[in-house]
């Protein structure tokens, strides 16, 4: 059994996605032993408790607040997966958290990172946002999603394992963009796991 952690910050419909797969045997072999937020009121960490999976609220600002800094955060939230969950893989499903080397020296090639962006186009926060306006000013007819791993501190630059064009329609408001790219995201992220995790 492999064990991932999905870390998160917002409502979850990603880890959604990966529940759903996980339950339906679309990932076999593989285990959601945690799921974390950054952000205490985010839904998806209640996403999480109807399914069962253990959940964590982890603090930077709390941290930062006793003192503490970034990389012993990163430091101390690897330690916990490693120790307290025999995680294995840690994959970032809507992650507001750029992590440090303190975090990924601990789990070299075994982040997973979404970012509904193609590759190296409009890294960072706000990608669909930025698409959406960059076509309305006629730079680009379509935008994307990709999945890729997090070898260092670089954002949203790290070795792609599966991506998808979305197209930009005429009639797009930013919403209907948002919800093409959201649905075309649930479906890649859980083919890339499954690609990478999965044996079967």
């Amino acid at each position: 059994m492999t064990r991932i952690a999905v870390l998160i910050s917002g409502s979850g419909t990603n880890l959604q996605a990966i529940i759903d797969a996980v339950a339906a045997g679309k990932l076999p072999g593989v285990e959601i032993a945690v799921v974390v937020s950054n952000r205490k009121t985010a839904y998806g960490l209640e996403r999480a408790r109807q399914a069962g999976i253990p959940t964590e609220y982890a603090s930077l600002g709390a941290y930062r607040r006793a003192g503490g800094t970034r990389r012993e955060y990163d430091k101390d939230l690897a330690d916990m997966l490693q120790n307290r969950y025999k995680v294995e893989w840690v994959v970032q499903a809507g992650w507001m958290h750029l992590f440090s080397m303190a975090f990924l020296k601990h789990y070299p090639g075994q982040v997973i990172n979404l970012h509904p962006a193609l590759p190296g186009i409009f890294p960072g926060m706000h990608a669909i946002e930025r698409a959406w306006h960059a076509y309305r000013r006629g730079e680009l007819g379509h935008t994307g999603v990709m999945v890729h791993l997090v070898p260092d501190e670089g954002v949203d630059d790290g070795p792609v394992i599966a991506q998808q064009t979305v197209p930009i329609h005429d009639g797009d408001t930013l919403e209907s963009l948002e919800a093409r790219v959201h649905e075309t995201e649930h479906r890649l992220l859980v083919r890339a796991l499954r690609e990478l995790l999965c044996q079967t």
